[in-house]
């Protein structure tokens, strides 16, 4: 994705190209930097209630039978935030105690809760009984406890939890890193090669920010997207960059502004852009992406690297994929004698012509081969342009293409090159399986 109106007060390398989206061959375009809750346990006298989140506090009862809390049975686990039973039979937590009276059916008034097995205890449960004789007031007591010391265990069982489940999903989210770094008997690695980095997409939610980070608002090529971090998710092993049509309030609109970023008062549409810079760059290797791509009318899609160093295009760009207007491209960019403007070596190819209706639902491998001679663009396995880089020098003698670029996934709409979206149906989904770089031992 190239351009040519880029904002001259950007100049580094990260921001180029008004920040990310890779560039098309075509001139004019801006090339600028820019609780758990368990059921309470059975007391002496009466059940447990059901557990519920934020439940509260249950009414006191008659005149409650004396004798203290016994051994309950739990019920199983459930995932955080929903009602659930208890886990197996720790002390039966419920049952209020309160100021003398006579002997009688025991209060509804616990919030009892439980350690379950599997599932940690909560706060909240409308019964509970056991506790020491008297009116019941409402409250958790643990084996005859004040109902407000209950409480407050339960409250604190409950956030527990939650960190808890923070930090399990913190856990996954390193320990999937460090199989990506030592490498993994499940991820082939080429003859030849170690497995320098990668992003499986194996925990659902936000994508990992160890590995990614996302480019905000209008970015390049006078795309009609609005940036965001939140149409970005990862579900059932896929990264999903969703393109919705919803309307957006531009923050940095101005009826006098300069340029297109500042004159739009909205953005209809959003999507999401996912860079690496600052976190991982890289100089040679084999770059790989597992991907289904939507390509429908102003679908632009985009895997593609920009150098870590120097403004763009100097510090060049490499398309590894994109796609717009019905054709796949795999293009390399480096700078010329007039600044923003690159030099561009192109290849594209129809969707048609790869002989298959289908192939637009199915998933393809794109794939690099970079090295200090060559750099090889492919899509499974057939080679769509190969750039030696001897050739691909900036005026003034240096090499982009011989350090570090940083990695860019981003679906775009319309803009310069992307199309007219306005009879595509929304959302529009880019479903990635993986992201993986290895390099020569």
């Amino acid at each position: 994705m190239r351009s040519t109106l880029c904002i001259a007060l950007v100049f580094v390398a990260a921001a180029c190209r008004n920040t990310t989206g890779p560039k098309a061959p075509a001139a004019g375009n801006d090339g600028g930097a820019d609780s758990t809750l368990a059921a309470g346990g059975s007391g002496t006298t009466g059940s447990g209630g059901a557990a519920g989140r934020g439940v509260p506090d249950g009414a006191g009862g008659t005149a409650g039978a004396g004798g203290s809390s016994a051994a309950g049975t739990g019920g199983a686990s459930a995932p955080k935030d929903a009602a659930a039973g208890g886990g197996a039979g720790t002390t039966g937590v419920g049952g209020s105690s309160g100021s003398g009276g006579t002997s009688g059916t025991a209060g509804n008034g616990g919030k009892g809760g439980v350690a379950g097995s599997g599932g940690a205890a909560g706060a909240a449960g409308s019964g509970g009984s056991g506790g020491g004789s008297g009116t019941g007031t409402g409250g958790l007591d643990a084996g005859g406890a004040s109902g407000d010391a209950g409480r407050d265990a339960g409250s604190d069982v409950a956030l527990a939890t939650d960190s808890a489940s923070d930090v399990s999903r913190d856990t996954a989210m390193d320990q999937a890193s460090v199989r990506a770094d030592a490498g993994s008997d499940a991820i082939p690695v080429p003859d030849g090669y170690l497995l320098a980095w990668s992003d499986e997409f194996e925990v659902d939610g936000a994508p990992n920010p160890k590995n990614w980070n996302f480019e905000i608002g209008f970015v390049r090529n006078e795309e009609l997207q609005w940036y965001q971090a939140k149409n970005a998710s990862v579900s059932g092993g896929l990264l999903v960059i969703e393109a919705r049509r919803e309307r957006v309030t531009n923050p940095n609109y101005s009826a006098t502004g300069a340029d297109w970023k500042t004159q739009r008062q909205y953005a209809e549409y959003t999507s999401s852009s996912m860079t690496t810079s600052g976190l991982h760059a890289f100089t040679y290797g084999r770059f790989e992406m597992r991907a289904r791509i939507n390509t429908d009318k102003g679908m632009w899609p985009a895997f593609w690297t920009v150098g870590s160093t120097g403004e763009w295009p100097s510090g060049g760009e490499i398309d590894i994929m994109e796609f717009y207007n019905g054709n796949i491209l795999a293009n390399v960019a480096w700078g010329t004698t007039t600044r923003w403007v690159a030099k561009w070596d192109s290849s594209a190819k129809a969707v048609t012509s790869f002989g298959d209706a289908q192939w637009s639902s199915k998933f393809h491998v794109w794939r690099m081969d970079w090295d200090d001679q060559n750099i090889v663009l492919t899509v499974d396995d057939y080679q769509m342009n190969t750039i030696p880089l001897a050739t691909a020098v900036n005026p003034d003698g240096t090499a982009p293409f011989k350090k570090d670029q940083y990695i860019i996934i981003n679906l775009a709409i319309g803009g310069v090159n992307g199309g007219d979206p306005s009879t595509t149906t929304f959302p529009a989904r880019y479903e990635i399986d993986y992201v993986r770089v290895f390099q020569k031992k």
